[in-house]
């Protein structure tokens, strides 16, 4: 199930009272924030959307008008519509912190599978390691702790070392453990960037939270000493269930 098809099932279901327009509206921003539709990329027609999330026309042309009043998109009669968003330039503050710490497996924790499927790739690449693999093995998966969820991942394993991964590892262990796991990979490079924002309808559904709640994204990449990216995550948080903790040195 990809991630556009749980948000379409939310989008149906949910039940926080908001509007349907609006739901769309927090998803598509998404979508362009994230880079998933592209700045100058064409997104889908009215009635693709439509079909897709399962709601009338009218609603996603709702939808479609709030991220053109914000100067997300711009329509064109009888071409379509178009990414028109380029993001700023931001002030980053850069962390460093401990690989080891980030394979810590969270005591009570465990991991639901969502999916699990070949022939992949990254819809975003943040960190310019390593060279993109032909196809990655992408693992959508939950994590719960305390019977709450507390983050929606999808992992990306170059998919010739996938098939290193046993089978208990992926309802088990974290992704980054699964990585270091790995017999015969040498990864040199390791990067992680931590952004927050707001959940959408795929997002509150998944984790259980009101629509526009805090999270945090933690998008993570891997390159081996052959320089072959070879590992992507893009993990979501709940803002108050998770606290980041750094040692300073």
């Amino acid at each position: 199930m990809t991630a556009q098809t749980n948000a379409s099932v939310a989008v149906k279901q949910h039940a926080g009272g908001m509007p349907r327009y609006l739901q769309l509206g927090t998803l598509f921003r998404r979508l362009v924030s994230s880079g998933q539709w592209s700045d100058g990329a064409q997104i889908p027609t009215v009635e693709d959307l439509a079909a897709e999330y399962g709601v009338a026309r009218a609603t996603v042309r709702q939808a479609l008008g709030i991220l053109e009043s914000e100067g997300l998109i711009e329509r064109f009669r009888a071409k379509g519509t178009f990414v028109t968003y380029q993001a700023q330039e931001q002030i980053w503050c850069e962390v460093e912190t401990d690989w080891n710490g980030l394979l810590i497996s969270r005591e009570g924790a465990t991991i639901e599978l969502i999916s699990d499927e070949p022939g992949h790739q990254p819809p975003v690449l943040v960190h310019p390691i390593g060279e993109r693999a032909r196809a990655y093995r992408r693992l959508r998966r939950r994590h719960i702790r305390h019977g709450a969820p507390y983050l929606i991942a999808d992992t990306y394993f170059e998919e010739s070392l996938a098939k290193k991964i046993p089978a208990a590892a992926v309802a088990s262990k974290t992704s980054l453990s699964i990585l270091a796991g790995l017999k015969g990979v040498k990864v040199t490079d390791v990067r992680q960037t931590l952004t927050i924002g707001s959940a959408d309808v795929d997002t509150a559904e998944q984790l259980q939270i009101p629509l526009n709640a805090p999270v945090a994204y933690v998008r993570r990449s891997a390159a081996d000493d052959a320089g072959r990216l070879i590992f992507v995550t893009e993990g979501i948080y709940r803002g108050d269930l998770v606290r980041l903790d750094l040692r300073l040195k």
